[in-house]
């Protein structure tokens, strides 16, 4: 989940589409690659209370993958955590030799154990987010249906294009998801719009709309899913999960 614009629904798709593909019987890995941990607050992690993290695995510290693995609330789904630590990781990664796989040397022993790893990214185009593109097959840009989103996303595929050249060929773009859509007020239908003109099938036909109860999933610790098992979002997110698996022809 890449997308260097703050606020668009990253981390609400990585927890909520996460544990839909796990409904299908999917086994599910989430990766937390943002300092400010959200992911991992929304899914019950204290990052405070973490002794080991994604960043002591990125490092290359003598730590068992299996030690830093936690739960989650849905069951086949597991989470890497991460809390401020990552923070440092931009700075102390620059001195490692081939800095952008250090997260493809985690994830890779851990590819046979999982049907889908998803990695949600930090708001910005650093080291941590470059190691992300790195070592992913697919890139899923969440948008939130505001004009001033549309102006990172040409940023974002350049940026997407050098790692495709010169760290990642297998790098596909699977698709757009348009986030934060409100189909009462004209803006919003305008930029959904404008988006589908400019990307065509690359956007998701699933749309997630506003709803106050991602914000209290995220005090509850649970997705949608689970927590408003019925609700439009939650269902939202089932459709996008059939979408996901309809272009990976899983």
């Amino acid at each position: 989940m890449c997308n260097q614009k703050g606020g668009v629904g990253k981390t609400t798709t990585t927890i909520n589409l996460g544990a839909a593909l796990a409904e299908t019987g999917r086994r599910v890995l989430l990766v937390d690659l943002d300092p400010q941990g959200s992911l991992s607050v929304g899914l019950g992690v204290n990052p405070h209370e973490l002794e080991l993290s994604i960043y002591n695995l990125l490092l290359g510290a003598r730590v068992d993958v299996d030690d830093v693995l936690a739960d989650t609330p849905v069951e086949g789904m597991d989470i890497l955590p991460s809390n401020i630590d990552l923070s440092a990781a931009e700075i102390q990664l620059v001195a490692e030799v081939a800095r952008e796989q250090s997260l493809t040397r985690v994830l890779d022993p851990l590819r046979d154990r999982y049907d889908v790893i998803l990695v949600d990214c930090a708001p910005s185009l650093g080291l941590l987010t470059v190691n992300a593109l790195t070592a992913a097959d697919y890139v899923v840009i969440p948008l939130e249906c505001e004009f001033f989103a549309l102006r990172g996303v040409a940023l974002l595929q350049d940026t997407i294009k050098r790692v495709q050249d010169r760290l990642n060929h297998r790098l596909t773009i699977l698709g757009l998801l348009g986030t934060m859509y409100d189909g009462r007020t004209l803006h919003s239908r305008e930029v959904l719009q404008t988006v589908v003109d400019a990307f065509g099938d690359q956007v998701f036909h699933t749309v997630i709309r506003r709803t106050v109860k991602f914000p209290e999933t995220t005090v509850a610790g649970e997705p949608i899913t689970t927590y408003a098992s019925s609700s439009p979002g939650a269902e939202a997110y089932r459709s996008l999960a059939r979408e996901v698996l309809a272009r990976l022809d899983a």
